[in-house]
């Protein structure tokens, strides 16, 4: 049977990643790397209370990032808000697929799946859920990495903003929406650095 880093007597750092071998390991003594100097943890300590903490709150203000307006858009005075949703209609009906599809799946999808994702192994944990722990592995490194990608209409309203100011001609002005949106989106950027996977490892033996 093959056991965990943990099992085996080690801890690695989490800032060098330097492997240590742990001779006598004391939950109350504080350890500290000899490469770096940064605190040692065999497990991150909260680790599953704070990424419930960001991802509930994620949760909640994800209905408020695509249903309240994001952007308007006003020229000669006269717009309209657009939420997430409504300007990527707006896009497609302007004949920009590929860029409608592209907001969507950015701004839509992918923060979604990753809250989604982080459900999962969240409750996988806690239920201590018969689940393959490298496909759990798998999923948690897709939600690291797609998750930088999620920001796009964030950068969207910020270059419009940058670009378009005509003053009474033409104005950008972001809505309530995009300050919930990004806000999804450090969440769920938080709840994921704080998710321990090492965990995944710990509690099931497949």
């Amino acid at each position: 049977m093959i056991k965990t880093v943990k099992e085996a007597g080690l801890i690695q750092c989490d800032d060098c990643h330097k492997l240590l071998r742990l001779r006598s390991y004391k939950k109350r003594v504080k350890l500290s790397c000899p490469r770096c100097g940064s605190t040692l943890h065999q497990r991150i300590p909260n680790s599953l209370s704070h990424c419930w903490a960001y991802l509930i709150t994620s949760v909640i203000l994800f209905f408020p990032a695509n249903l309240l307006p994001i952007m308007t858009f006003s020229e000669f005075g006269n717009g309209e808000p657009n939420t997430i949703m409504s300007g990527v209609v707006l896009l497609v009906e302007e004949g920009m697929l590929p860029l409608g599809l592209l907001v969507f799946v950015a701004s839509i999808l992918v923060p979604l799946l990753k809250i989604i994702g982080l459900l999962f192994l969240l409750l996988s944990i806690h239920g201590r859920w018969n689940v393959s722990r490298r496909r759990r592995m798998i999923l948690y490194r897709i939600i690291e990495f797609v998750g930088r990608w999620s920001m796009l209409d964030i950068f969207v309203i910020t270059i419009l903003v940058a670009l378009v100011n005509l003053g009474a001609i033409a104005q950008v002005i972001p809505g309530v929406g995009a300050t919930a949106f990004g806000t999804v989106v450090i969440l769920t950027m938080l709840a994921a650095h704080k998710f321990d996977s090492r965990l995944i490892w710990d509690n099931i033996n497949d």
